[in-house]
């Protein structure tokens, strides 16, 4: 015997489905939403439905886009000079959210990793190869997180555009307000490799 109704059961169980979302979580969520008004709630389910219908990738950088083109790719205003390559459309939002990078993007829509039976044929890559190729950036950014799949990654990518372009790779180190003695062996190499003389 279970203590929610059937209805209020798959809804807590489709919840748990999300990302970051336990049982006591989506146990909330649930109960929260069935004490909304139904008008709030139709509201939220043409929401999900639309996004999921309206949502694509930019047929150009592969970024999240309602349009065939997105925004960052018709904006003029950006350098078409530097290409910044990021594995998911996240880290795309969280560059923007810097302001500090004013080229384009592209994003891989993974990283290559054999466990998962992902190689680069299951990414953008080969369209990337192909973008720069064609478009001759002065620079490629590999901005990929360092784990060994974005490294694998990272080093793939970087022996494909060599030929065509300058290859760099954004720089890893120590968050501000963090400590040296709790930081692992590989942010520290990072940091240390990363370094720039002081302005």
């Amino acid at each position: 015997m279970t203590v929610y109704a059937r209805p209020l059961a798959r809804l807590i169980e489709q919840l748990q489905r999300l990302p970051g979302v336990g049982p006591k979580t989506a146990q909330r969520l649930a109960l929260h939403i069935l004490k909304r008004p139904e008008s709030e709630i139709e509201a939220l389910a043409e929401a999900l439905v639309a996004a999921k219908k309206e949502v694509g990738l930019c047929k150009e950088c592969f970024h999240l886009s309602s349009e065939p083109v997105c925004d960052i790719c018709r904006n003029t205003t950006r350098n078409n000079g530097i290409i910044c390559v990021v594995a998911d459309s996240r880290d795309v939002i969280a560059l923007e959210k810097t302001r500090e990078f004013k080229g384009k993007y592209h994003v891989l829509c993974g990283v290559i990793s054999p466990i998962d039976g992902i190689g680069p044929e299951q990414l953008t890559i080969s369209a990337l190869v192909r973008r720069v190729s064609k478009e001759q950036p002065k620079e490629v950014i590999l901005a990929i997180s360092p784990s060994v799949e974005g490294e694998t990654t990272t080093l793939y990518i970087g022996q494909l555009l060599k030929p065509f372009t300058k290859v760099t790779r954004i720089a890893f180190g120590l968050p501000v307000g963090g400590d040296l003695e709790y930081a692992d062996e590989v942010t520290l190499a990072r940091a240390l490799e990363g370094r720039r003389e002081l302005d």
